[in-house]
């Protein structure tokens, strides 16, 4: 070995070993192309590491950690749909019912809801005008609480509730038009506590029937705008300092009961675009088993930087066993052939030209185009 040089190409970082090619072509081949291949040998082995670290880690940070069961929240832009219903450190519990355990399926919980709305809207076209039952999804409402409701206000074709109050139709057992008619104002926060019925939920929740309500209650669907959905989003606050108080309270008076949920999570009600509901907001599959702050992001950090260690080591073994000019592959190469066939040195030499030249050539135009596609 030479020297050791590091240097910069473009706003890349890198780093080069120099060997005396008199010494290099003294060695056996085998041996030659064993010091060769140590960079590339370094990489495998550091994508081998990380990614069995990544594998491990939620056995590693078990005794500190819950992996897998809910997702915790770990930042809601002020820009996001969600901002004002979830703030860090909650936890996600279910979404219309079906509970998350990951942030995987917190996506494809909102791309399958998606695609039932986009599906059920098909059918709805010729009630777009006055809105749409969103899914199906039903409520199981008292009778004296739908009397006492105020009916919805018509203005000009358009129907309006009341502000904090959300219009609400009844729907019978098997699924038919809307009747503007029978259009209610209800309560969401009071109606979404209340028992489920219709066709849009998971069969867990209402036992695979649509007609679960008793003879004192009416099943009611709120209506909504076409492209908008209705999705329910129960969540819990399990470090916040309220529910601690609350619930060193709640062993000693078990009134408490409504203070806690209140205090330590509930169900909201998301009315939009549930795809950029989904991506506006960060999550963790991990959960400290204790409060405390900075273990909030251990996890998280530790999976970036592991992941960013395998995406690079990987990405320059691929790239040093490249047939490419001043790169590892050029001395690869010439040793391969000198080691594992029979060819003359002029054959070798001209082997050697055209692979360096033509991987040198498509590595080329494989990183212009990245470069322009990436634009």
């Amino acid at each position: 070995m030479e020297y050791v040089a590091v240097f910069v190409a473009c706003i890349f970082p890198g780093a080069l070993v120099a060997f005396n090619d008199d010494v290099m072509q003294a060695l056996p081949c085998f041996t030659a192309l064993r010091v060769y291949c140590a960079g590339i040998w370094h990489n495998a082995v550091c994508c081998a590491v990380c990614g069995l670290a990544l594998l491990l880690l939620p056995v590693l940070l078990f005794p500190f950690y819950i992996h897998g069961e809910s997702p915790m929240v770990l930042g809601v832009p002020s820009t996001s749909p969600l901002s004002g219903y979830l703030s860090r450190g909650d936890v996600i519990v279910s979404v219309d019912g079906v509970p998350i355990r990951n942030a995987q399926e917190w996506m494809d919980m909102a791309a399958f809801l998606n695609e039932l709305s986009l599906n059920d809207g098909n059918h709805n076209m010729d009630v777009q005008s006055v809105g749409t039952v969103s899914n199906r999804k039903g409520y199981c409402v008292p009778n004296p609480t739908m009397e006492e409701s105020k009916q919805m206000l018509i203005v000009d074709n358009q129907s309006s509730c009341p502000d904090g109050l959300t219009s609400f139709t009844t729907v019978p057992c098997a699924y038919i038009n809307i009747n503007i008619e029978k259009t209610y104002c209800l309560n969401a926060k009071d109606v979404v506590k209340l028992n489920k019925c219709g066709d849009g939920w998971p069969p867990t929740i209402t036992n695979g029937s649509n007609c679960i309500c008793s003879q004192d209650e009416s099943c009611v669907s709120p209506i909504q705008i076409p492209g908008l959905i209705w999705v329910e989003v129960t969540y819990s606050r399990p470090y916040s300092l309220e529910c601690l108080r609350v619930r060193r309270k709640s062993f000693a008076d078990s009134r408490n009961s409504d203070s806690m949920e209140s205090n330590c999570g509930g169900t909201f009600v998301f009315v939009g675009n549930v795809i950029s509901m989904a991506r506006s907001v960060q999550l963790t599959a991990y959960r400290p088993r204790w409060a405390f702050p900075l273990g909030t992001y251990l996890p998280n950090v530790l999976e970036r930087i592991l992941r960013c260690t395998f995406q690079v080591s990987l990405t320059l073994a691929l790239l040093n066993s490249l047939p490419v000019y001043l790169l590892d592959g050029e001395s690869i190469l010439e040793a391969s052939l000198l080691h594992f066939t029979l060819l003359s040195p002029r054959k070798r030499r001209k082997v050697v030209q055209v692979c360096l030249f033509g991987g040198t050539l498509i590595s080329i135009l494989a990183f212009l185009r990245i470069v322009l596609y990436g634009l």
